[in-house]
C-alpha cells in the first residue's frame, strides 16, 4: 500500500500560482483596477518565490515586470473562465516520498457559473511540461473538490466543512461517511475535522473553510470571531468557535485557537461582500494577509503574529477581491519544493 503525505501550506515552497484576470471574464467591468491588483500582488510574490501565471496574452503580462522580475515568473498561455487558482488548482502529494498532484474536478461550486475552461488548467499545466519531470498527474477528475475546502495539517489532520462537502451539486449521491473515506484513503489521512457551523455573507463556495478556519500549524487554528450579537454572522461563528473548541489534534489535546475579527461590513449595491481575515496565504518566509482599509487589519495582523512567530506578516489590500467575492487565499495556489 502506498504511503501518502498530504503536506500543509507551510511546507517548504517551490512556487505559487495565480490565474490571470481578462475580458472575458466577470472582472471585466473592472479590469484596469483588478489588473492593478494582480501586478502589484505578483510583484510581492516573486520576491519570495517563483510565479506562475495562467493567462490568455503572455506577451501583454511580460510588460508589467522588469527583465529581473521576469527571471522568477513561469507563463503559461490557456483559456480561463475565472481566477479562483485555489479552486481549480492542482492538489500537491507526496505519494512514496515523490512528488504528484492530484487533479480533481471543478465544476465551479455546485454548478453556479462555468467552468469548462478552468476545469482543464491542471492537465494542460501538467502535458506542457510546466512541472517538474519527477511529478506525476493522477485523474481525480470524477470527483469534486477545491482547495479551498479542505486544509492540512501534513501529519494526517484534515479540517474542511460539512456545508462544503455536502452541498448539492458535488459529490451526490456519496454520504459523508462515504466522502470521508474517500478523503483518508487518497490523502493518507488519519482523521477527519468537519465543521457543521460557520458562514460568511456573500460566499459563493458553500462555506470554504479558507474563509473560516485555518490551520496555522499542527496544534494551532486561527478562526474568524464574530463579538457583535446583532451581525448576522453571529450565531453561526459562535457555534463553530464552540466546534473548534471541541477538536482534538492526533495526540488527543485540544488545538490552541487563536480568534480574528470579524471583518467590518463591505457592502456593493446594498449587497455584502465576503470580507475575511481567515483568507491569508502561507509563504515560506512572510503570510500575506487580507486588509480592507479597516482599523481591524492591524488587529488580525497581530494575531496572526502569534500564530506564526517565525513569518513577516504583510497586509494586502484586498477591497478589490472581494467585489467578486473572494479573497487572498482564493486565488493563489502554492506547490511544494520539488513540484516546479
Amino acid at each position: 500500500m502506498n504511503s501518502i503525505h498530504f503536506p500543509a501550506e507551510w511546507h517548504p515552497q517551490s512556487a505559487m500560482q495565480l490565474t490571470w484576470p481578462h475580458k472575458d471574464t466577470d472582472w471585466a467591468d473592472i479590469i484596469d483596477e483588478v489588473t492593478t491588483f494582480y501586478v502589484a500582488l505578483s510583484k510581492e510574490i516573486i520576491k519570495h518565490t517563483q510565479l506562475l501565471i495562467v493567462c490568455d496574452n503572455a506577451t501583454e503580462i511580460k510588460k508589467h515586470f522588469t527583465l529581473a522580475e521576469q527571471k522568477n515568473l513561469i507563463l503559461a498561455e490557456i483559456e480561463s473562465n475565472d481566477t479562483w487558482a485555489r479552486d481549480h488548482g492542482a492538489i500537491s502529494v507526496f505519494i512514496d516520498g515523490k512528488p504528484a498532484i492530484y487533479d480533481f474536478g471543478f465544476n465551479a461550486w455546485g454548478l453556479k457559473f462555468a467552468s469548462n475552461y478552468d476545469n482543464q488548467i491542471t492537465q494542460k499545466l501538467f502535458a506542457e511540461g510546466v512541472f517538474a519531470k519527477e511529478v506525476k498527474y493522477h485523474n481525480h477528475l470524477n470527483f469534486i473538490l477545491e482547495g479551498g475546502a479542505i486544509e492540512s495539517d501534513g501529519e494526517g489532520t484534515l479540517l474542511t466543512t460539512s456545508k462544503c462537502l455536502l452541498a448539492p451539486n458535488r459529490n451526490q449521491p456519496l454520504t459523508k461517511e462515504e466522502i470521508e473515506q474517500y478523503l483518508k484513503k487518497i490523502f493518507g489521512l488519519e482523521q477527519v475535522l468537519w465543521l457543521n457551523h460557520g458562514y460568511l455573507s456573500g460566499d459563493d463556495t458553500d462555506n470554504h473553510i479558507d474563509t473560516l478556519a485555518r490551520l496555522c500549524s499542527i496544534d494551532t487554528i486561527a478562526y474568524i470571531q464574530c463579538k457583535d450579537e446583532k451581525d448576522e454572522h453571529y450565531v453561526e461563528l459562535k457555534k463553530m468557535e464552540e466546534e473548534l473548541a471541541s477538536f482534538r489534534t492526533l495526540k488527543g489535546e485540544p488545538y490552541n485557537l487563536i480568534p480574528l475579527p470579524m471583518a467590518d461590513a463591505v457592502y456593493e449595491d446594498d449587497y455584502r461582500l465576503p470580507a475575511t481575515y481567515a483568507n491569508f496565504l502561507i509563504m515560506d518566509k512572510v503570510v500575506l494577509v487580507p486588509t480592507y482599509n479597516s482599523n481591524k487589519d492591524s488587529v488580525a495582523m497581530k494575531q496572526l503574529e502569534k500564530a506564526f512567530p517565525n513569518r513577516e506578516i504583510i497586509g494586502i489590500d484586498c477591497r478589490t477581491l472581494i467585489k467578486q467575492h473572494g479573497s487572498l487565499h482564493c486565488i493563489t495556489m502554492q506547490y511544494p519544493k520539488g513540484f516546479l
